[in-house]
């Protein structure tokens, strides 16, 4: 059976236990996609066809496994998510909508650009500024988790990118429509 197979910490180990990578929100994204491709290699069902549908199963179950840690990985945000549930703070995304008012004044702000907006050039300029916030919560998602290590800090910011991220959808979604 592959090194792989045997010598990870098991199925339930945590995705950065399972990938050997720090547990920290600043990950180095090419690490992360080398990594993957390795363990994908060493874990593929077919490399265990010699040796019976039982190691082909379990083989199978570690790339999954290693796929979901992947994709929870190699994105920034739900990377972050990730961190702070594992800290013991879930974001609770669906449950807990409650935001900062002035982060919903800024989005009602960005909606009604986005209503009013007939160019290219116009929808551009907002994926600009909004890009812009993206990168500063993503920053305050850094600091909170690998800095200050206050994931509760981070929680705030890790819902305010799903925001971001939903409208940064609903532009693209946009200019699609006047391209």
């Amino acid at each position: 059976m592959s090194d792989i197979l045997v010598s990870q910490a098991g199925l339930q180990a945590d995705d950065f236990t399972l990938f050997d990578l720090p547990r920290q929100f600043a990950l180095d994204r090419a690490a992360v996609d080398a990594r993957w491709k390795a363990m994908q290699r060493e874990a593929h069902p077919d490399r265990f066809a010699a040796q019976g549908a039982s190691a082909q199963r379990i083989a199978m179950q570690w790339s999954v496994r290693i796929n979901e840690a992947y994709q929870r990985l190699k994105e920034p945000l739900s990377r972050a998510a990730y961190l702070c549930e594992l800290a013991g703070v879930p974001v609770q995304a669906q449950t807990n909508t409650a935001m900062p008012a002035q982060f919903l004044m800024q989005q009602m702000e960005w909606r009604e650009e986005l209503e009013a907006a007939n160019t290219s050039l116009e929808l551009d300029a907002i994926v600009e500024m909004v890009e812009r916030e993206r990168i500063k919560m993503l920053q305050q998602c850094e600091h909170a988790l690998d800095v200050a290590h206050e994931p509760a800090q981070a929680v705030s910011a890790v819902r305010s990118l799903m925001f971001i991220d939903k409208f940064l959808q609903d532009v693209h979604q946009r200019i699609d429509q006047i391209s």
